[in-house]
């Protein structure tokens, strides 16, 4: 068994557009991370996609929306969940006046060769 105390994971600013804690990014579990991702009011992560990753957005404070491919942006709020299909371009906008905070859950891990902006 492996627990790992967050507590003092620090939130960094991320090339995306968003702040990131690496809550669970190991090279010793291939086929999951977890980070949580916060996004101010108003504004947008850029454009991207993730190569060979399956990318889980889990809302918990907030509303956005979501954008992912060519399809029209979607509402979302705490507690919904959007799943990104591997490759597929994706952003999310901060529609509300407090910060937008969730979950990235990526499968197989997060990797940052797998990462590339779109325009």
């Amino acid at each position: 068994m492996k627990i790992k105390d967050n507590k003092n994971t620090e939130e960094y600013y991320f090339e995306e557009g968003c702040y990131i804690r690496e809550l669970w990014n190991e090279n010793t579990d291939e086929d999951v991370s977890v980070a949580q991702a916060r996004v101010n009011p108003g504004e947008s992560t850029k454009k991207h996609a993730l190569k060979n990753t399956i990318e889980r957005y889990l809302i918990l404070k907030g509303e956005a929306d979501v954008f992912i491919g060519d399809k029209k942006g979607q509402s979302v709020k705490a507690n919904d969940v959007v799943i990104i299909p591997a490759g597929e371009t994706q952003f999310i906008t901060n529609t509300s006046e407090k910060d937008l905070i969730f979950l990235a859950i990526c499968s197989p891990r997060f990797n940052i060769e797998n990462y590339r902006e779109v325009n």
